[in-house]
């Protein structure tokens, strides 16, 4: 396996897409199966309304992405925002993921709440994939690509 040279990250907006969906879930990196006991127990503890972006909203996050990774001096390889979750394909940059990602959902958030928003926007945490050659870049590419 080479060196890393970009990967894919993924985030959900806030209770559309809970530990134990029957579309499965990504929990430290695996996938697992629907579990519905779960899946009703974390709805239980949601703490506020679900969140879905509209339209207006999904190109609000997604322009404050753009500049977020413009200041990071990140290429981003494409950028899907859906009503109910984001996902960037971009190259490495010298900067861990995690900061990435919080100043992407940091940006996005702010821009949204600029623009009157109100309330928690995303889920914790985010999956990410890597990718270590070319190939696997435009694999992560033409996934993307299909959501939008």
């Amino acid at each position: 396996m080479g060196k890393m040279i970009g990967y894919m990250l993924t985030w959900t907006t806030y209770g559309t897409w809970l530990q134990g969906d029957g579309r499965g879930y990504v929990k430290d990196g695996e996938t697992f199966g629907g579990n519905e006991r779960l899946r009703e127990a974390n709805r239980e503890r949601q703490k506020g309304a679900t969140k879905r972006l509209s339209e207006w909203n999904k190109e609000i996050v997604r322009q404050a992405i753009f500049s977020e990774a413009k200041k990071l001096g990140q290429t981003l390889q494409t950028v899907v925002v859906c009503s109910n979750h984001v996902h960037v394909v971009a190259r490495c940059i010298d900067e861990p993921i995690e900061v990435v990602v919080a100043r992407y959902k940091k940006a996005a958030t702010q821009a949204l709440k600029k623009r009157g928003y109100d309330g928690k926007v995303w889920t914790r945490g985010y999956d990410k994939r890597f990718c270590f050659d070319e190939e696997a870049l435009r694999e992560r590419i033409e996934y993307v690509r299909r959501h939008d």
